[in-house]
């Protein structure tokens, strides 16, 4: 069941609905197979993501999550529906302004961390006084300044994931797609690295779409939470957390955060229960 989300309450300090970023109508992804019946795997499905705000996505193993977002950033072409960027027609191209942040470690071992952090900036060709004005200032907000001249393999797995965001920082991306960023680290640094992102968020007023597993990093994190089925993935609810946007690990706190989590752990059970079922 596809759901539209054209209007939805205002999180509690915006003053009017903020305008549409991305529009996805009617988005299907079918895989062909050489030999096989074609796997199904997404949509349709149709949604909206608001300039600026913060939306992750939850769903039972394999419902084409990772798929949404891949066909979201142009790395994959929907087999059919349409999705616009800022008013354009995205199809099998990352739009400029679009930034992705994957949960395997995608550092250049071979690099230092600040030529790791410049590697996209020097690709588009920027100047390089002004890479380094980037550089320096994404790995400073990362806290990574000290580490400058590190190579990854000197690293931790979370030092690590901040160099690829700050990669990702230094392109001053309007749209941050983040796939599973955290999903390799330990529940603390998980919550540490969720506050960074926060952080990251209000610095660059980007808007961001997380794919997670994780429902309480889901509620923590996001305006919005999108609770997708058991493949072909639709959404089968989207919640409106209330957040402020100045938010930390203290919502964890709140008696709503709670009721969040339940919620959204209601419809998911059972969607994971037929994926489980479909592998049994």
């Amino acid at each position: 069941m596809a759901t539209h989300l054209h209007s939805v309450p205002l999180a509690q300090d915006d003053v009017a609905p903020a305008p549409v970023h991305i529009n996805v109508e009617a988005v299907t992804k079918v895989f062909s197979r050489e030999h096989a019946e074609p796997v199904h795997a997404l949509g349709p499905v149709s949604f909206s993501l608001r300039r600026k705000e913060f939306f992750s996505v939850v769903g039972p193993s394999g419902c084409g999550k990772s798929t949404l977002l891949d066909v979201i950033a142009g790395l994959s072409a929907p087999s059919d529906g349409v999705i616009e960027f800022e008013g354009k027609r995205v199809n099998g191209q990352v739009p400029d302004g679009v930034a992705v942040v994957f949960q395997e470690d995608a550092s250049f071992p071979w690099l230092s961390v600040f030529d790791n952090a410049a590697f996209g900036a020097r690709r588009a060709g920027l100047a390089e006084t002004e890479v380094r004005e980037r550089v320096d200032h994404a790995l400073a907000f990362m806290g990574l300044a000290r580490f400058a001249d590190a190579y990854p393999a000197q690293l931790s797995g979370g030092m690590r994931q901040r160099v690829c965001i700050a990669r990702a920082m230094v392109m001053r991306p309007r749209l941050m797609l983040l796939d599973e960023p955290f999903g390799a680290l330990d529940q603390q640094t998980r919550l540490l690295m969720g506050e960074e992102t926060l952080k990251l968020w209000r610095e660059t007023e980007s808007t961001i779409m997380l794919i997670t597993h994780s429902i309480d990093e889901a509620v923590m994190l996001s305006d919005r939470v999108g609770t997708m089925s058991a493949r072909p993935g639709t959404f089968i609810d989207i919640v409106e957390t209330g957040w402020s946007r100045e938010r930390g690990s203290e919502t964890a706190l709140d008696p709503r955060f709670g009721a969040l989590q339940s919620q959204i752990w209601g419809k998911l059970r059972g969607e994971s229960l037929k994926t489980l079922g479909e592998r049994s």
